[in-house]
């Protein structure tokens, strides 16, 4: 079936992450930066360039497009989705990819700054790599294999289709979206537009991994007032809401509930900003854990900190405040059965070995799962995401593009005639 395609994929994927598209979590614009539009602009062109015509991109930049419907057969309209953002933690300005081609097993000394060294032994998946080709970035930032790794692979598998029409499917919606990274990936999407009945993201790392559970997700912010008082005269007078900010944090446990210190179905908090002055000190937490009741548990540990520091510094107040963010996909995605099924059929039909695994995170198939789009995920080989050692293997790439190929083919046998 794919013995001899040309796949597309490595090289629409060395020309994406050339294009600057980090998200910013402190903007107020929707989408939080407009350069991502920029990828979003070049989506649609090659769509066009397929054949694909009503490819379009909205004024929030989300990239909408139909590969129509190929069957006389009834078929549910699936979606593939992709995010174009790069996550803010390192730049992705100027990423310089590379290719290490028939990659020896060895370390990976990246030229641009030779103290970034990808190692087997700091990246285990590595060790499976040997003899693939691995694209990394060249030292001094990251990669954007997170999600551009997917956004490739639809992109090649729409080519895919286009070109073997004699693969049966039904219709399918491809969306890309923006600012996944700072959490908002999915708040201006149109569902009614993409008329999509279920989805699946591209956004999971190693080859065979199969999503179909997530984190559930809170954010708190805590602001800690204290009483400003001018230093000279400030005796039994200041309460310096830094120090109360200090204090609390040296409150928070030191064997467990933190994201270096848990693992597997283990949840945390973890503080992510902190900024302040003596008057008024703000602290953000992310809040994790795959069973979404004890996220209030986990709340109520980081509230009795806040309290016991307080307590220490009379005078100072605070407010806490809770703002849910996702929810774990898996209390939607189990009502629906074949939609992990037909994934992990797929997944087989390629060859792989399945690796069912839950996300220590979340993607934008978690909040569109409860949108009303039941939208596990499947790999696309990216890893290491985030800094300047993430990287991808090309051969997983294509064999993500064989499998979600596959996945289109099976929704459309499994229909009745």
């Amino acid at each position: 079936m794919f013995s001899s395609y040309h796949f597309t994929v490595a090289e629409r994927f060395l020309h994406y992450v050339q294009i600057d598209t980090q998200s910013d979590p402190f903007s107020s614009s929707f989408p939080s930066t407009e350069k991502q539009k920029d990828l979003g602009a070049v989506l649609v062109q090659q769509l066009k360039e397929m054949g694909i015509e009503d490819a379009e991109m909205d004024t929030h930049g989300y990239v909408y497009a139909t590969i129509p419907s190929n069957t006389e057969k009834q078929v549910p309209v699936i979606c593939f989705c992709a995010h174009m953002d790069t996550a803010p933690d390192c730049t992705g300005a100027n990423v310089k990819p590379l290719i290490h081609w028939n990659y020896d097993g060895g370390d990976i000394v990246l030229p641009d700054d030779s103290t970034q060294v990808i190692s087997p032994e700091a990246h285990p998946y590595l060790k499976e790599k040997k003899g693939e080709d691995i694209i990394t970035a060249s030292g001094t930032t990251l990669l954007g294999a997170d999600d551009k790794a997917g956004v490739a692979i639809i992109m090649d598998m729409a080519h895919y289709l286009v070109t073997h029409p004699q693969v049966k499917h039904g219709k399918i919606r491809l969306l890309f979206t923006p600012d996944e990274e700072v959490g908002r990936g999915v708040d201006k999407v149109d569902l009614q537009k993409l008329g999509a009945d279920f989805g699946y993201t591209l956004d999971a790392g190693e080859r065979g991994a199969y999503e179909d559970e997530t984190f559930s997700a809170d954010g708190v912010t805590i602001t800690i007032h204290g009483v400003s008082a001018h230093p000279g005269y400030a005796k039994d007078k200041l309460v310096n809401a830094l120090k109360v900010a200090g204090a609390f944090l040296s409150a928070l446990p030191k064997d467990g509930l933190a994201p270096e210190l848990t693992e597997g179905r283990e949840g945390f908090f973890h503080p992510i900003h902190f900024d302040g002055i003596a008057e008024k000190a703000t602290l953000r937490f992310i809040v994790r854990d795959f069973i979404t009741a004890k996220l209030a548990e986990h709340e109520a540990v980081l509230k009795a900190c806040l309290d016991k520091a307080l307590a220490q510094y009379p005078g100072a107040t605070a407010s806490f405040e809770v703002k849910e963010q996702y929810r774990n996909m898996k209390e939607i995605v189990q009502q629906h059965p074949e939609v992990s099924a037909y994934a992990i059929e797929a997944i087989l039909r390629a060859g792989i070995d399945v690796k069912p695994m839950s996300a220590r995170g979340g993607t934008d198939g978690s909040r569109l799962s409860f949108m009303g789009l039941p939208c596990p995920n499947i790999f696309t080989g990216e890893m290491a995401f985030h800094g300047k050692h993430e990287y991808v293997s090309i051969q997983d790439m294509q064999k993500s593009v064989e499998t979600i190929v596959h996945l289109a083919a099976i929704w459309e046998e499994k229909q009745p005639s």
